[in-house]
This record gives C-alpha cells, structure tokens and sequence, in this order.
C-alpha cells in the first residue's frame, strides 16, 4: 500500500512543491498533505484507505456531496457522446438560462434578474480577468479597484493583497508580475468606506470598475460591513465605472441566488463572475450581466474572449444536474449543519480558554483567533494562526479534513448527515484543546 508520505515524495519529484495548487502543500498548517483518491457523499478516502469527514467539498462545488449519483450519471452521459465538440451545443443554453433565471428576486415591477446574458469560461479566474476586461472595454478607462484580501484569480493585475493562497504563503503578490500592469490596480482597505469615497473623489474618472468578493471567503470569512456594496453601486454609477460582484466561491452556495439574493440589501451589480457550483466540480465557471455589457464581448463587440473548452459539453452536464439538484431542501440542510457545526466549534473552542470569532457569510463559515471579528485583511492577519495548525491536525488525526490554512472558508454540504455530524463533533473537544496548547514554535 502507498502511503501519504511516498505519494507526497512522489509527486515533489515530479510537480513543483508536490501540488497544482498552492494551499494543497500543507505550508500553512505543516505535515503531509493527504493523496485522495475517492469521494461519495460527505467523505474523502487517501491512499493508505483512510476516510475522513469532509469539510472542503473540493472548495465548494460538492454542494450536493461527493460523487452525487445525479451528477455522475449526468456526466457519463456526457462523456458517452463525446468529451469535446469545439462547437455550440444546446445543453450551453440551457445552464445560461438556468443562472439566468436563478439569479432572480421579487421587485415591484417584476422579477429582478441582473443577469440578461451568460458566457462560458473554464476557471474562476478566467471568468474575473474577462469581467474586467470587459469593463475596461466598456469604460475607455486602465484602472481597476479591488479590496485588499480578497482573491480574484491569480491574473496579473488581482494578485496585490490577495487572499487564499496567497495569504497562506505570507506573499505580497507574486514574482513576474511587470510593474506597469500592477499599477493599474488600486487596492483599498475592505469595508473602509471613507477610503473608497477619497479615491473615487479623487481619481472617479480614470477607474474602469470595481470588483469585490460578494462576501469575502479567501481571507477568512469577512462579510461587508452593512451599506458597503450599496455604496460601491452608488459610487460606479456615479463615476461611470462598472461594479462587479464576484460570486466563484458564493454563487449558488450560500442562496440559490448566491449572495446577491442573500444579502439583505439591494445592490445589483453590472457584472458578476460565478465559479465552483456552476460547474458541479468539473473546470467551468462563467460571468453574466447586463445585456449591453455583455454584448460587448466577441463576435458582437470589440471586447475578445474565446476558449477552445469553454462550455465543455461533460463539465456543463455536471454544472446543469448540480443547480437542478440544488433545490430549497439542500439548501435548507446546508444551512442547519453549518449551524451547528460552527456553533459547537465555537463552543469547544471557548471551553478550552481559546480566544476566537465565528466569521459567518450565510452557510460558509471559518474561525479567526482573536478577541474581536476582523473586518478586513489587516485585522485577519493580526491572529494567533498558530493554534490553527494544531487544531487542524487534531482534527485530521480524529478522521475530519478542514481547509488546510486558517485563511480559508468551511464548507458543508447537503450530504452531511446526522453521522457525519456526530464525527465532526466527537472529534472538537480535544482538537480546542490542542489549540489552546499550541505555541508560536510549534
């Protein structure tokens, strides 16, 4: 039998760091990272045959749980006709349409429905790179607005004070990244309203647009403080710059009409980027918006995206049968055990003496290690993130796979019974404990 340890060696002399993406390396929390080799339902299982509660549902798409028999079916079918046509098919149409309709709520006039065209994409950072080409395109305008923390993709002009793995690693930014095209990215203080009005007074007229996580989730948890996007549309509009709300980790997640229909406030932004659910786990995401935006995309405007798999026929089977599948019981059950396991984490963690905060944006949830909630990158980073690694590997060790960096979402999914609940829970008592007697050094 192969065991972690040789799967890891195997894989460093063969893959830079061993992984194809960074926070799978373990830097954050330390140990080796696990080699999966199955999932079905709430479990992963590794190479040494060894399963484990999941809490990273492959960072969100496993909505349903693993391996769901709907999605597998849907996607053999697929298969069975072919994996890639290089052309149109129905099936796109149908998954546009479907977001389309999703991302919907109840107005005076008639449905809301901010999304009025849908493009196809195979990443999440795809996805946001074309949002704001698109709205440089749209604008005449070079510079971008983002928030520091939040992670938009790994292109270029997105990786200054980015989140997720980024974070993880302790880097500014990245290595080969020119000069020039960082500058065109302005990055603001999160949820710091008098700094966005200051640069909106001052530099409103040379800003293309302003992308923001819809809630953040690669630092943490971070929610928008109350009146922070309505005050991102007000300013976009007034300036002439577009908004845009990216959705990859909280579109189809936390709602069944992401967090824009979850939020309590009204915001409708001009595009949005979605990823993760929309593909049921397989490479797709997507961005949609406003018709006379969208419209500027090729072949009918000047704004040129294309890709050879995008609308993948196998990965928008797997997209179509999640959404379909995803309806208000799943969301219901993932609501209630994000409940409970937060709460009885945050209890554990208050009974063994471990100061903390519960960072909660509807059923995605995470822990920072400090007195009070951060409310941006800075307060995130000013934790004891030490005690996470202690507590990440007691909860391994009890047979419960979380994110392996304290900058990271939970997730749930609707396949998390009352069994794998009670694991989850067994295992929280001395895991808190291990934190609490976590040093810096260890």
């Amino acid at each position: 039998m192969t065991t972690n340890d040789e799967a890891f060696a195997r894989a460093q002399r063969a893959t830079p760091g061993g992984v194809n993406s960074p926070v799978r390396a373990y830097r954050s929390v330390g140990g080796t990272p696990r080699a999966i080799v199955a999932a079905r339902g709430a479990y992963v299982t590794d190479v040494e045959g060894r399963e484990y509660v999941d809490l990273v549902a492959s960072w969100g798409p496993a909505i349903l749980g693993h391996a769901h028999p709907s999605v597998v079916a849907a996607v053999q079918a697929a298969a069975a006709r072919g994996l890639s046509f290089g052309a149109s098919t129905p099936a796109e149409t149908e998954l546009a349409e479907l977001v389309e309709h999703r991302v919907s709520l109840p107005g005076a006039d008639g449905p809301r429905r901010p999304v009025e065209r849908l493009r196809l994409v195979s990443t999440g950072t795809e996805a946001t790179m074309t949002a704001i080409r698109l709205a440089r395109g749209a604008t005449g305008r070079d510079l971008l607005v983002k928030f520091a923390g939040h992670y938009h993709g790994h292109s270029d002009g997105l990786l200054a004070e980015s989140g997720s793995g980024v974070a993880t690693l302790a880097l500014p930014g990245s290595a080969g990244v020119p000069a020039p095209i960082a500058a065109q990215t302005i990055v603001v203080p999160y949820n710091d309203a008098a700094a966005l009005e200051r640069l909106f007074a001052e530099r409103g007229a040379e800003i293309a647009g302003v992308i923001v996580e819809a809630a953040a989730a690669n630092m943490g948890v971070v929610p928008p403080a109350p009146g922070f996007h309505a005050l991102i549309r007000r300013l976009t509009r007034q300036h002439g710059a577009l908004m845009i709300s990216d959705e990859v980790l909280t579109g189809f997640r936390v709602a069944p009409a992401g967090y824009w229909g979850h939020a309590a406030e009204s915001w409708d932004p001009d595009l949005f980027t979605f990823g993760k659910v929309v593909g049921g786990g397989m490479p797709l995401a997507a961005l949609g918006g406003r018709a006379d935006v969208m419209e500027l995309l090729a072949p009918l405007g000047p704004v040129y995206q294309a890709g050879t798999l995008s609308g993948n026929p196998v990965a928008v089977a797997a997209g179509l049968a999640t959404l379909q599948n995803a309806d208000a019981a799943v969301y219901e059950r993932l609501d209630a055990v994000a409940a409970i396991v937060s709460a009885e984490t945050s209890e554990a963690l208050s009974a063994a003496g471990v100061a903390h905060t519960v960072q909660r944006a509807g059923n995605l949830f995470s822990f920072a290690f400090r007195e009070s909630a951060p409310r941006d990158y800075d307060e995130v980073r000013d934790q004891e993130a030490f005690r996470y690694r202690a507590f990440f590997h007691a909860m391994l060790d009890a047979g419960v796979s979380l994110p392996p960096s304290v900058f990271e979402a939970w997730f749930v999914t609707a396949a998390h019974d009352d069994a794998a609940v009670a694991r989850i829970l067994d295992a929280l008592p001395a895991a808190a404990r291990a934190a609490a007697a976590a040093t810096p050094a260890a």
